[in-house]
């Protein structure tokens, strides 16, 4: 049965972060955009990201300078031509940040102009780190957010989820394109269709398939999921990268400290107080987040520790409360005053590495359908991404996407007429209870045996685990109305059997992935890519 769709537009942007809002600002001047959001318009990664954006601002720094520790970061595994692409495309990005009004930080220079005040984190070599405080993410969003809610040209629908893109497997096509997507609504509980000349995926990442993770609650990898299920090749998934820092406190809900603390001179100590990462790094605290974070993690194991400490307490007060205003606060409303005594810390799952595979327009292998953010695989990244630099990627590709799609927007026809949702076979569900059940059982084997450090043994039994809660999943879905537990569990999983297959084809150790069986790097290092099977549509 077709019908017309519910909602009609240009472009379709699924996600609303700083990708998907830079991409409809970008594209709203000729087109008509429709941007959907799983919650409101504010939650997602970007509003909590604290360090900042990476570009070239100093004249002591270079492009190439940023080039090469992207490299170096990446453990050998970045595609030249992204990293190439992306730094170049850095300070126009930034600029038109600027002009949006982005307030970043600014100090006095020797002639008392005004300048950005650049920081550095771990990976840098130089200063480039533009910030707004220790809030960056929510300076950004906040105000991507206002331009997208004054712009007539783009409509925002809040409180849906994304189920699954319409392409020619719905309507019995072979162009390879897509033409759409169904949601579901969730304040009405209905699934709606919506056509779109173009559509662009930017959910952001999947580390809420980890039981500890710095990300929103909506961070379930439906982007990915839904790219898989719809024949799109992903890569470098066995790549998650775990933050060091997260606050670790019953009452902090994963709150994360950012890398900046340490690029201001933080230490990291042992519940004895002595320090340990000059044992691990040269470079101590401002190593690659991937070294202090097995570093973190062996400590805790080799000593039976709940957390490890981060002290930055020997830096002027002052100092403290002028450049981490909003760390200083929420410790202190837990009753620890960072500039008297050290924070608790533990690693969380933070940044997904792989992804959807793009070209540099984020041009995924179907027609029509790009991805931006972090739900791409771009090959910026490689084997661990280095700090500041996925708000960056966001800027980057939305804007390369969004050239693509106005060179080509008016030469493609909108599909109106498209397959209803068949619901005709679904029943409410009274079992509520097994999608808990399966969330946490999932979260927390992934935890356990995909985690920071992994072994052959480990990852042969989160993929069973992985199969049978698939069997269970799939069940479910076919016979139960859809909801958002279930939508985002089904997404999990997914993602899950996708990051664990990436694990089991490295057989080796680099980046952010760390196999006991296999410690040693291999001479040539290769991309992880899937390819999806041909797979039926509901």
């Amino acid at each position: 049965m077709e019908q017309h769709a519910h909602y009609q537009c240009d472009v379709l942007v699924i996600g609303s972060g700083a990708a998907g809002l830079t991409l409809a600002l970008q594209l709203a001047a000729q087109t008509r955009v429709i941007v959907l959001s799983k919650g409101p318009l504010t939650e997602g990664s970007t509003y909590y990201a604290q360090g900042g954006i990476a570009a070239v601002f100093d004249e002591n720094d270079s492009i190439e300078s940023h080039i090469e520790d992207t490299l170096i970061a990446g453990a050998g595994l970045c595609e030249p031509a992204a990293v190439e692409f992306t730094t170049r495309h850095a300070k126009q990005s930034l600029q038109w940040l600027i002009e949006l009004g982005v307030g970043f930080d600014r100090v006095a220079d020797e002639q008392g102009q005004p300048r950005f005040h650049l920081t550095q984190e771990g990976g840098h070599s130089h200063r480039r780190i533009l910030h707004a405080a220790d809030a960056t993410g929510k300076a950004v969003q906040t105000t991507l957010v206002d331009e997208v809610k004054k712009h007539p040209n783009i409509q925002v629908v809040e409180r849906v989820n994304a189920i699954d893109l319409i392409t020619d497997k719905h309507i019995g096509g072979s162009s390879g394109r897509c033409y759409g997507a169904y949601i579901w609504n969730r304040v009405t509980e209905q699934v709606e269709t919506i056509a779109a000349k173009f559509v662009a995926l930017a959910t952001g990442g999947a580390s809420k398939v980890y039981q500890y993770t710095s990300n929103p609650d909506i961070a379930s990898g439906d982007g990915i999921a839904m790219a898989w299920r719809a024949g799109c090749r992903v890569a470098n998934m066995e790549f998650n990268q775990f933050h060091p820092t997260c606050l670790f406190h019953p009452n902090a809900q994963t709150f994360l400290l950012t890398e900046a603390l340490r690029g201001e001179g933080a230490v990291l100590k042992r519940p004895d107080g002595s320090r340990f990462m000059p044992d691990f790094h040269e470079a101590a605290e401002l190593a690659p987040r991937d070294v202090v974070a097995r570093a973190i993690d062996y400590e805790m194991k080799r000593l039976g520790a709940d957390c490890m400490h981060l002290d930055i307490s020997h830096k002027p007060a002052a100092f403290i409360r002028e450049h981490f205003p909003n760390i200083y606060e929420k410790c202190l409303s837990l009753g620890i005053d960072i500039t008297q005594q050290p924070m608790p810390v533990v690693p969380a799952a933070h940044y997904t590495c792989g992804g959807v595979k793009t070209d540099l327009n984020a041009r995924t292998d179907i027609h029509n359908l790009y991805a931006i953010g972090e739900v791409a695989y771009t090959g910026l990244h490689g084997a661990n991404r280095m700090a500041s630099n996925s708000l960056l990627e966001c800027l980057v590709f939305a804007r390369s996407a969004a050239q693509d799609i106005s060179a080509r927007v008016n030469q493609m026809e909108l599909l109106t007429q498209l397959p209803a949702w068949d619901e005709s076979k679904v029943s409410d569900s009274d079992e509520e209870v097994i999608i808990q059940h399966n969330w946490h059982e999932l979260r927390l084997f992934m935890w356990d045996y995909v985690g920071i450090v992994r072994t052959n043994k480990r990852l042969e039994r989160a993929l069973r685990r992985i199969e049978l809660l698939q069997q269970e999943i799939h069940e479910y879905y076919s016979h139960c109305k859809v909801s958002n537990n279930l939508l985002e569990l089904r997404n999990l999983v997914t993602v899950a059997e996708l990051i664990v297959r990436c694990a089991m084809a490295r057989h080796e150790s680099r980046g952010l992935h760390y196999n006991l069986d296999y410690p040693e790097l291999l001479p040539n290092a290769q991309p992880t890519v899937l390819t999806p099977p041909q797979q039926p549509s509901r």
